[in-house]
C-alpha cells in the first residue's frame, strides 16, 4: 500500500531524515519509535503531504504522491491524526464530527444548505461517536471535554474521512496511564480493518497495537521487526529503551 524510497530531509543544515526506505502492506499496523528528534513527526508530515520532502519518493497504492499537496493525499485515502489536538474548540462535538464527514463529500462546498439537512451525515456521526461512547456528549463544546476524550475525537475526525491509510502522531500524548490504557482498547477497535502507521513514545501502546516496529535514530532506520524482535535488539535496548 505504501512504499517509501530513500527519503531525506533537512532543516537548514540539520539532517532530520537520511535515506529512509520501507514498505507497508494493506492491513498492517506499523509502529514508529525513536528518541525525540529522530525524525518521526517529520516523516509523518511528509507522508501526509503537509511537508515537501527534500529528496526521495513516496508511492501510495502504486501512485507516486511525493509532490502532491495535502488535499490530494486526503482524496486518495491518507488520513492523519495530529499530536496536538486540531479541533474546533467552540463548536459542539457533533458539529466537529459532522464537518469532518462532510469534508469527504462532493457537496462539501454547498454553504447555503443547513447542516441539519444532511441526514446521512448525522447518522454516520452518531455511529462513530457511539463507537467511543461519546454520543451522550454530542451537544457539548469540544473545549468542555476532557483531554482524553479530545484525543479520541482527534482520531475519530481522521477516521471520518474513511482513509485507506491512517497516520497517527503520538495518539496517547499527554494522557494518564489509565487514559492511555483505555485509548489502546479504543484504537484497537476502531482501526481493526485499517492500515496504520503511527509514532509513539508509549511502549505499551506500541507493543499492543503494532504488528511491526520501525526504529528511527538520528534520522535513519536502525532496526525493524516484530515487537518481540525490537525488544530483544541490543542496539535498540541501548539507544532507545535505556537497557
Amino acid at each position: 500500500m505504501l512504499r517509501v524510497e530513500n527519503l531525506s530531509h533537512s532543516y537548514g543544515g540539520l539532517n532530520v531524515l537520511e535515506d529512509v526506505s520501507f514498505n507497508i502492506d494493506a492491513g498492517e499496523k506499523v509502529g514508529l519509535i525513536g528518541p525525540n528528534g529522530s525524525g518521526k513527526t517529520t516523516l509523518l508530515k511528509i507522508l501526509s503531504g503537509l511537508l515537501r520532502v527534500k529528496s526521495g519518493h513516496v508511492y501510495f497504492l502504486g501512485q507516486e504522491v511525493t509532490k502532491m499537496p495535502v488535499h490530494k493525499h486526503v482524496s486518495l485515502g491518507i488520513g492523519l491524526s495530529f499530536q496536538n489536538n486540531n479541533l474546533f474548540p467552540n463548536l459542539s462535538l457533533l458539529d466537529n464530527v459532522r464537518l469532518a464527514i462532510q469534508g469527504k463529500k462532493t457537496y462539501r462546498f454547498q454553504m447555503l444548505r443547513p447542516v441539519g439537512a444532511y441526514i446521512d451525515n448525522l447518522a454516520e456521526a452518531k455511529k462513530m461517536l457511539n463507537l467511543v461512547g461519546l454520543w451522550g456528549k454530542r451537544g457539548d463544546q469540544v473545549s468542555a471535554l476532557s483531554y482524553g476524550e479530545q484525543r479520541q475525537v482527534e482520531i475519530i475526525l481522521a477516521l471520518a474521512l474513511n482513509p485507506e491509510l491512517l497516520l497517527m502522531d503520538e495518539p496517547s500524548a499527554g494522557l494518564t496511564t489509565g487514559e492511555s490504557a483505555e485509548l489502546i482498547q479504543i484504537i484497537n477497535h476502531l482501526v481493526r480493518d485499517k492500515t496504520v502507521l503511527f509514532c509513539a513514545h508509549d511502549m505499551e501502546l506500541v507493543f499492543a497495537l503494532a504488528q511491526r516496529v520501525i526504529v528511527l535514530y538520528n534520522g535513519q532506520i536502525i532496526a525493524e521487526g516484530t515487537a518481540k524482535e525490537i525488544q530483544a535488539n541490543p542496539r535498540v535496548r541501548e539507544i532507545y529503551l535505556g537497557i
